[in-house]
């Protein structure tokens, strides 16, 4: 909290800087200009650049929604990796330090603040209780004006009272010590007041006065608010056809018979560096218009400040949404388990009571069941996602062969599904210097398209049987209901696709076949799907060398019909075709090392 005022103050404060430099470009301009300038500093004061790019963060860039994944909160972890070979016991959990709290010291600020701002608050109320007083006492007097003129005793300035119907407060006897000329002229100073709304912009500024009344740039930014408003009335006033001459004497007469108006959002007509105003008043010179080369400068520069932190918050909009608040892994372990027996392929893996052990599992496994697979595409986002799998490439030979196994442990409890996406990829981010990127190529495909007739798919019977989730050991289900079967069989080669789209079902065949899938049916709906297939050259995971292909039985090949051949008897049938396929690019990776 202390980091971010701080830098609010230090943005301010340049930024009054910056504007300072500006007005040197357009001092012979008239007064008007210079005082939206500085009245432009001090609203900064009470618009954080952070407020800007937060509004920015909201947008949704599009390059964002191509990223990998949306990442939900950025855990920091520390995390304790075991060289290659060593046993397990070898491994010791590290714990992150939580968040430190409030010192004394803030809390301390905070009082002095507060009882500053009372100080303020109260100087200006009082004050203005004494202009309520003088206004309560005042009298309608015959003046002519755009606006209502009272009188009131007492020996306050001409001014003008009130913000949103304004009124020309007068002393009482005014008229007998200025000549009729000089009254004109100082009614019109006050007019152009009203006019201006300069009351309304001067209590805007007591605002950031009150709130920011330790900084002396704020105090003073209000005198040269005092100084351009009076000198821009002064000028409108010459501009109309004023008597410099009497316009000025009726200035000095007021200055000896009256004091200072006390209230800083009462717009008198005394303000500012009296020398130098009699000084401009009488030299009544002709102010510049503004060119267009100032005009459009004053544009860019206006744009410039508001749309670079919009434009920086859209840009930083999925980095924003990754540090926002979320449950994060408070210690883990990580090992090596290549080479121990019985431990591959993921046996092990399990996620409950915000612990997460991935068991012994390769960086990028064959069949699609790897730590990034399930990190960046499974569980993406924080949410399950059963099929769309991408294959990986890029990357060393190791982050396929060699298996980790990682032990984590939440603060908190924060939901399986969560630990598996976001705050996986942190992990694998931060102890393996994980970078990888989303990436479509043109690719050969299997277009899955139906044949002429009637369809022979069996549609699927809702609430015959319960989406398998994706979470092992799989939870007990009551007696009478069973899971959905969506798998890949090995012995004999099998798909089944109960309960699924086509798009799902194409998705499935992703993983038999030597090219992708993509669903071009056009139809909709859920069906029960089994096919049994025999082994060729289109499925090459089971031909001799594959991953599966110790587990199929030849002769039970022999015997069943080619993929093909076996689609075509439910009425589909694969093409081949180009098609766009998506793949998750390994740009960097390292092995954990211990610490």
């Amino acid at each position: 909290m202390t980091g971010a005022v701080v830098s609010h103050l230090l943005q301010s404060t340049l930024f009054a800087g910056a504007v300072a430099l500006v007005t040197l470009g357009f001092r012979r301009n008239g007064a008007k200009v210079r005082f939206w300038l500085w009245f432009c500093a001090s609203v900064k004061f009470c618009v954080p650049f952070s407020l800007l790019m937060m509004l920015g963060n909201e947008v949704v860039w599009a390059p964002a929604r191509g990223s990998i994944a949306v990442r939900m909160g950025a855990p920091v972890m520390r995390l304790v990796a075991s060289p290659m070979g060593l046993p397990a016991d070898t491994v010791v959990g590290a714990t992150t330090a939580r968040p430190e709290t409030r010192g004394l010291a803030a809390f301390a600020w905070l009082g002095v603040w507060g009882l500053g701002l009372a100080g303020v608050a109260w100087v200006r109320f009082r004050d203005w209780g004494r202009i309520r007083a003088a206004l309560r006492a005042s009298r309608p007097v015959d003046v002519a004006a755009a606006v209502e003129v009272r009188c009131a005793p007492g020996l306050l300035e001409p001014g003008v009272v009130g913000l949103v119907r304004p009124v020309l407060l007068l002393p009482q006897g005014i008229a007998e010590h200025l000549t009729p000329a000089q009254l004109r002229a100082v009614v019109a100073h006050e007019v152009c007041h009203v006019r201006r709304r300069d009351n309304l912009y001067a209590a805007i500024h007591m605002v950031v006065e009150a709130a920011f009344w330790f900084h002396p740039l704020v105090w003073w930014l209000g005198a040269r608010l005092v100084e351009e408003r009076e000198r821009a009335c002064d000028e409108e006033v010459l501009s109309l056809g004023g008597d410099p001459r009497e316009y000025a004497e009726g200035i000095v007469s007021i200055c000896k018979l009256y004091v200072e108006s006390p209230l800083a959002c009462v717009s008198g007509v005394t303000g500012a560096n009296l020398r130098k105003r009699i000084e401009a008043i009488m030299a009544n010179h002709r102010t510049r218009a503004l060119t267009f080369t100032q005009k459009a400068v004053l544009t860019f520069a206006g744009l410039l400040v508001v749309a670079a932190p919009l434009v920086l918050g859209v840009m930083n909009a999925p980095l924003a949404r990754a540090q926002t608040a979320a449950p994060r892994f408070e210690a883990a372990a990580i090992r090596s388990c290549s080479g121990m027996p019985g431990l591959k392929g993921g046996a092990g893996y399990s996620v409950s009571d915000g612990r997460l052990n991935t068991g012994c599992m390769s960086l990028a496994e064959a069949d699609h069941t790897g730590l990034i697979q399930r990190a960046y595409v499974r569980f993406a986002g924080g949410q399950q996602h059963r099929t769309g799998l991408l294959p990986i490439t890029g990357g060393p030979e190791w982050i396929r062969s060699e298996r980790f196994d990682i032990e984590a442990r939440a603060d908190g409890q924060p939901s399986e599904d969560l630990m598996q996406g976001p705050m996986l990829q942190a992990l694998l981010e931060e102890q393996f210097r994980l970078k990888i990127r989303r990436e479509s190529r043109a690719v050969a495909v299997y277009a899955l398209t139906v044949e002429a007739g009637p369809s022979r798919l069996k549609a699927f019977a809702a609430g015959s049987c319960v989406p398998m989730p994706l979470k092992m050991p799989l939870p007990e289900l009551p007696a009478g209901q069973e899971y959905c079967k969506t798998r890949v069989g090995v012995q004999p080669p099998t798909v089944d696709a109960q309960g699924s789209t086509l798009a799902e079902f194409a998705q499935m065949l992703d993983l038999v076949l030597d090219r992708p899938v993509v669903d071009r049916t056009g139809l909709g709906g859920q069906y029960d799907i089994h096919i049994r297939f025999g082994v060729s050259e289109a499925t090459p995971r089971y031909l001799p060398g594959g991953d599966l292909a110790r587990f199929v039985d030849a002769a039970q090949s022999r015997n069943a019909p080619s993929i093909f051949a076996a689609l075509q008897e439910l009425g589909l049938k694969l093409e081949p075709a180009q098609g766009s396929r998506e793949f998750l690019v390994v740009e960097h990776v390292e092995r954990p090392t211990a610490r």
